[in-house]
């Protein structure tokens, strides 16, 4: 364990020390408050030792303190049946407190305590003080099981720290535990998310191998992985080995399946695929629906759109915000705005109130009509319906201003963000450089930029094609190529967007040998020129 203890546990027990303690006090005074209330409860409803049947986190708390207050405590396994209910409560700050209050009545934790209280950092987003207790465990020659590993391979891939999480899984087989598939599924789960699909497919082959047979969910989760990459050849490659190994797939596979072939247009491969769910009588459900509504709109096909909600609803299946959202959409996109609006009001009629995405569709659209007050009206709107703005809103009305070179109420706006609880992401810095790019302020586009970095945001693919493009207009090319192989590194492969300016500006500068190494660089890149 030395080189795991090393890699992941010993900064945060190094530097997570002092504020696990601070972290313990914090909880301690959520406790105490919580404390106040047990004391004016009059008893403990129910049998003390029936743990599942407290009415309410009070009478755990006061069943605690009469353990607690005991000359002779009760054995840490009791505890542990105490503070189980509470988790499932979701009170993980108040099992925090506790847990510092037996240590400090001398109570010595055991493997499932400790567990219990990594869940319970993990559940509160501290992974990093679970990696402490972990290290903590060691130190005390408490061997940790499979359930302390996957209470924190799956804390790891819940704040995206996947690398760790792969990294733990590693170690643990390294060092003979043996993963369950909880464990497995979690790792799968992760690599998906963050569109690992070529590894996704490899550990599930991997699991495979060990012995542990990938169930529905495992295929599903990789088959859906493989459909957002667009490789839907492959997808249904699983999906016929599924179905070899005598699986059903269940209707969220085939969702899956289907959403990826209306997105690349495959009309007759969508009908078979319909076909052979009728066959195997698994009924369309609102998301398939919703999936087939959105193609139609996508296609402009408002006749046939309109005629699937009908269809929904003969099935006895209701539209929901989803299908209004699709429907507003489509509207906006081919100019109807009265028609988007009277769907909003039949919304409203049905009982389904618009959620942000309604709101964000409207304002969009709006925003690129150039009705900024219309907008700043519908805004008002939706906040005094109690529903705030989220990113995206804000990032339509930062973008809207900066077009309307309203620099000014551009800052109001990202301070107001912030105020909210919102943090700017890479679209917000992308529209903020992009404006200062053509104001020509290339110092305060190289703070932003540098801003980004320190919030933990990666400049993407369109920030680089932005400052690429900026530089060769300023005719800094050597600069410019400086951030080609900045992007190289930090793993990010240029679109035809970037080799398009790269190429624009090599023929201007009468470097054309150069444009045509640009063009066939491309090529066995795998990216066919454009017409640009």
């Amino acid at each position: 364990m030395t080189k795991l203890i090393s890699s992941l546990f010993l900064p945060s027990i190094v530097t997570g020390g002092r504020s696990l303690y601070n972290f313990y006090s914090s909880a301690n005074t959520i406790a105490t408050h919580i404390e106040t209330l047990s004391k004016n409860s009059t008893s403990v409803r129910r049998n003390p030792k029936k743990y599942d049947c407290f009415d309410s986190v009070d009478d755990a708390l006061a069943l605690f303190h009469k353990m607690i207050d005991k000359y002779t405590k009760p054995s840490i396994v009791e505890f542990t049946k105490l503070l189980a209910p509470i988790v499932r409560m979701k009170h993980y700050a108040v099992v925090v407190s506790m847990c510092s209050q037996m240590e400090l009545f001398g109570v010595p934790h055991n493997v499932y305590s400790f567990n219990i209280l990594i869940n319970c950092f993990c559940r509160l987003g501290r992974i990093d003080f679970g990696l402490s207790l972990l290290g903590k465990m060691l130190k005390l020659g408490v061997e940790p099981d499979v359930v302390t590993f996957s209470t924190l391979i799956n804390g790891l891939c819940k704040q995206n720290k996947l690398a760790q999480a792969v990294s733990l899984f590693d170690e643990m087989v390294e060092k003979g535990y043996q993963p369950n598939l909880i464990v497995y599924s979690t790792i799968l789960d992760g690599l998906c998310k963050t569109g690992n699909t070529d590894r996704a497919v490899r550990f599930l082959r991997m699991m495979e191998e060990r012995g542990f047979e990938p169930n529905i969910v495992a295929y599903g989760t990789v088959i859906d992985c493989l459909c957002k990459s667009r490789l839907l050849k492959e997808a249904l490659n699983l999906f016929s080995e599924l179905k070899v190994k005598g699986n059903q797939p269940d209707i969220v596979i085939y969702n899956y399946l289907l959403h990826a072939m209306c997105n690349l247009g495959q009309q007759k491969e969508t009908i078979g695929l319909l076909n052979e769910m009728r066959e195997n009588n698994i009924s369309l459900n609102i998301v398939t629906y919703n999936i087939l509504i959105d193609a139609y709109c996508k296609k402009g096909m408002i006749s046939e759109a309109l005629d699937t909600v009908d269809t929904m609803r003969k099935q006895g299946i209701e539209p929901d915000v989803v299908t209004y959202n699709i429907l507003v959409d489509m509207y906006c996109k081919e100019g109807m705005v009265s028609k988007a609006e009277d769907i909003v009001d039949m919304m409203r009629k049905q009982g389904i109130e618009p959620n942000v995405v309604t709101y964000n569709i409207v304002v969009d659209t709006y925003c690129k009509e150039g009705m900024v007050s219309k907008v700043e009206d519908i805004v008002d709107t939706m906040r005094k319906r109690g529903i705030e703005p989220d990113v995206v809103t804000y990032n339509i009305l930062i973008d809207t201003y900066c077009k309307e070179g309203m620099v000014s109420k551009v800052e109001d706006i990202v301070d107001t963000m912030r105020k909210q609880g919102i943090e700017p992401d890479v679209v917000t810095y992308n529209i903020l450089i992009d404006t200062y790019c053509k104001e020509g302020m290339v110092s305060k586009v190289e703070y932003i930029v540098d801003t980004m970095r320190k919030q933990g945001i990666e400049p993407d693919v369109v920030t680089y094609n932005i400052l690429i493009g900026t530089y060769c207009k300023e005719g800094m090319v050597s600069k410019a190529e400086d951030i080609v192989d900045t992007m190289r590194k930090q793993g990010i492969e240029p679109d035809v967007v970037t080799y398009n300016i790269v190429v624009d500006t090599y023929c201007k500068e009468g470097m054309v040998s150069k444009a045509e190494d640009i063009v066939d660089t491309m090529r066995k890149q795998g990216i066919e020129p454009d017409v640009v």
